[in-house]
């Protein structure tokens, strides 16, 4: 009894005022990633990094100017994989959109980056390194036996061509997904997660466990020099908590215990701003979903919740903000 009243509030979410029930977030889907330049992002992401292009569209009209939060917007999406993953590169056509700050620090809240897990991170380097990127660590680092949850980990931060902050990931056996042991004979085997800057743990986790239904799957303490030149922030102590919904990547927080939060997410924040990610999820119920996040007031990057035909299929849609500003693009397919 007690299991099957775990996995129904997983799953199903009773609202105290509406009475309604709406099925949470079931995937996690493409990491979207605005930027300046399409041909610039595209070639970066396909030559350094191994992602394969499986879709290229523009978008513009009153429906998408609502969902982007943006009149009159046109943008062109890239959607590329990598193993069996998706990232989408939007470059806003019509809207200028302000740079990546330069003086951006690991611990700032508006951080964010997906981490690509590699099956040889000596290999990895040296492709990085042929292709001049910028990098964030001094090095490569491997996780000391004295951070138990991450020991043996081997990870490694930079720049792409936007100044956007990446992360090379490797596993040991027995560390991580069993999928990642198998690297048939690449370099670049997909994306393991994405992850955000949070000021409080547990405030964001009220976000995305009890609102959102994605499960919190472990937690670890990160310090110590090797944690400090990865993430290349003096002092650096983290408290690391590991997000999953049933499908795609994870999502970590990274709430920085020492030396605590850098800068806030600007107020002011559009889509078209180069630091803008969003993260795509899918649920059974944008509907519910979209009325409960405006009762507990939540700030949303749409004007409403959107319904669009992208390629055939009707979508329901909503950009919605968490506790520190990271922004979600939740997503429902209507039948």
């Amino acid at each position: 009894m007690k299991k099957y009243l775990r996995t129904s509030l997983i799953s199903l979410f009773i609202s105290c005022n509406g009475n309604y029930l709406f099925a949470q977030v079931n995937k996690v889907a493409a990491i979207g990633i605005t930027v300046k330049d399409m041909n610039r992002a595209e070639k970066f992401y396909e030559e350094v990094l191994g992602f394969k292009k499986i879709a290229d569209q523009e978008y513009s009209g009153a429906a998408y100017e609502k969902l982007e939060g943006i009149f009159g917007l046109h943008s062109r999406v890239v959607k590329l994989q990598l193993g069996d993953e998706f990232i989408e590169l939007t470059d806003y056509l019509t809207a200028g959109g302000r740079s990546i700050p330069e003086d951006q620090k690991s611990n700032d809240l508006f951080f964010q980056h997906i981490a690509i897990v590699v099956s040889d991170m000596d290999k990895a380097f040296v492709q990085l390194k042929k292709y001049n990127v910028e990098f964030v660590s001094t090095a490569p680092q491997t996780l000391p036996i004295t951070n138990v949850a991450a020991a043996g980990i081997k990870a490694f931060y930079f720049h792409d061509a936007d100044n956007h902050n990446l992360e090379l990931i490797w596993f040991p056996k027995g560390k991580g997904n069993p999928k990642w042991q198998n690297s048939n004979n690449k370099i670049f085997l997909g994306i393991d997660h994405t992850a955000i800057g949070v000021s409080n743990t547990e405030n964001s986790q009220k976000f995305y466990m009890d609102i959102l239904g994605i499960e919190r799957k472990g937690d670890s303490w990160n310090f110590g020099t090797e944690q400090e030149h990865l993430n290349n922030v003096e002092g650096a102590s983290l408290h690391i908590t590991g997000f999953r919904a049933a499908e795609g990547p994870g999502v970590e927080f990274l709430q920085y215990l020492k030396p605590g939060p850098g800068k806030m997410y600007p107020a002011d924040t559009r889509a078209d701003d180069i630091w803008f990610w969003q993260t795509t999820l899918f649920t059974n119920d944008a509907a519910s979903l979209y009325k409960k996040l405006k009762a507990l007031n939540y700030a949303f990057v749409s004007k409403e919740l959107v319904l669009n035909n992208e390629n055939g299929v009707n979508i329901k849609s909503f950009i919605v903000k968490d506790p520190d500003g990271h922004a979600m693009l939740i997503k429902e397919i209507v039948q």
